[in-house]
């Protein structure tokens, strides 16, 4: 059925079938010091309706129910249209550190003054960004004081394009960084790109009526949607909170990065300091408001330096099948689903810790996972589980372990 939604052939799903493992060869050409590879599942998030569209959502991840609430919260407002999303095009920001400059605005009007030749010295890059109409667009200057002294930081503004374009970024910096100090009379030090990917931001909203939140067994959905704004309001306020309250966020994005061979590593990075960045401290991801009619109206604004060409996108054999599954053809498309993603799963977790917890749902989606920890085997592993699933106690390893011990002594 999934074969059949996304168009995938038998090639795609024999990298399935092969539980995501990569050759010897394609893993030695990925990384240095080559011993394995290792595993992870791959799940399959659903109900997500994005612009308009149908998405089945491929993450990576070892933690139980993160798919499952992800898939929840996109269900529930379908009724509503699902997710709406804006996304910048793809400008990266590479830096250029000059030192020891006697006259920093001198300095800073000296570049603008070269900022067509730098630009044109940028783009003389033989790169397939630059011939597909991308590369260097603009040249900007800040000055920053620091323990080193003061610096001119040079920021080129590169639209990489499909690719997230870290490899482009780095060569431009380097390529015109004897110019930038014959310019300025500086220093050049550092000549890197930048995770803080501020030109390259993702942008979504969604909203979920009352009825939409209700629970099955009877929860008001105006006190629920009530207890999800205190719960966000208490990661606005608290560090401590932020913290655990963004993993949740990033356990969709990480997750569908992951799966789709992006630099996951960047795109935390990007997410945690556009935070502190945009709010001058450290606190919630994501935005939750109620609007006039008592909808809960969630919001999203983050960078996203991803990219379809290039990377382990296109090397992962497992990563060209995910993406393909996804059926996304741009760059910024697939920045949109890892922003709807993200901002689902925040709220999967706000409404599981603002009513019956987070245990509760967690650990039952869990209880396999103990059991085989507990050395359960076979038909065991879900007998063990269904009979943790049925009891009224907390589900805990020891507990498992009794639980498997008395399986086998009947």
């Amino acid at each position: 059925m999934v074969a059949e939604l996304a168009d995938l052939d038998e090639s795609d799903l024999d990298t399935w079938a092969a539980t995501g493992e990569l050759s010897e060869e394609v893993a030695e050409h990925m990384i240095e010091n080559v011993v394995g590879t290792m595993s992870l599942p791959i799940g399959l998030a659903t109900n997500f309706i994005i612009d308009g569209s149908h998405f089945l959502i491929p993450y990576v991840i070892e933690e139980s129910s993160v798919v499952a609430a992800a898939s929840n919260m996109a269900k529930r407002c379908i009724g509503t249209g699902g997710f709406r999303t804006n996304c910048d095009a793809s400008i990266m920001i590479a830096q250029v550190q000059i030192l020891g400059v006697s006259d920093i605005a001198a300095a800073i009007e000296a570049v603008y003054a070269n900022k067509a030749e730098l630009i044109e010295e940028c783009n003389s890059l033989d790169s397939t960004i630059v011939k597909l109409g991308g590369g260097c667009k603009d040249i900007v200057c800040r000055s920053l004081d620091s323990d080193s002294g003061p610096m001119v930081v040079v920021h080129l503004l590169v639209d990489c394009l499909d690719a997230m374009g870290a490899n482009a970024l780095n060569t431009m910096a380097e390529l015109i960084a004897p110019s930038l100090g014959r310019i300025t009379g500086g220093k050049v030090n550092l000549r890197i790109m930048s995770n803080l990917a501020t030109h390259r931001m993702a942008r979504v909203e969604a909203k979920w009526t009352p009825d939409s939140m209700a629970d099955s067994r009877g929860g008001n959905g105006e006190g629920i949607i009530q207890g999800i704004i205190e719960a966000y309001n208490f990661a606005c306020a608290d560090p401590y909170r932020a913290a655990t309250h963004n993993k949740g966020v990033m356990n969709a994005i990480s997750a569908v990065a992951v799966a789709c061979g992006q630099d996951w590593r960047a795109v935390e990075a990007g997410c945690h300091s556009w935070v502190a960045y945009d709010q001058g401290k450290y606190g919630s991801m994501t935005r939750w408001n109620v609007d006039e009619e008592g909808n809960l109206v969630g919001t999203m604004e983050c960078p996203m330096a991803v990219g379809i060409v290039g990377g382990a996108s296109k090397v992962h054999p497992v990563a060209k099948t995910n993406l393909k599954l996804l059926g996304v053809n741009s760059a910024q498309e697939l920045a949109g689903v890892l922003a709807c993603a993200g901002l689902a799963q925040n709220l999967g977790a706000l409404r599981a810790l603002s009513t019956s917890g987070i245990q509760s749902g967690h650990m039952k989606l869990h209880a396999e996972n103990m059991a085989i920890s507990a050395g359960a085997e076979g038909e065991e592993v879900g007998q063990v589980a269904e009979i943790m699933r049925q009891s009224n106690s907390p589900i805990t390893q020891s507990a498992v372990a009794e639980a498997l011990a008395k399986l086998r002594l009947q």
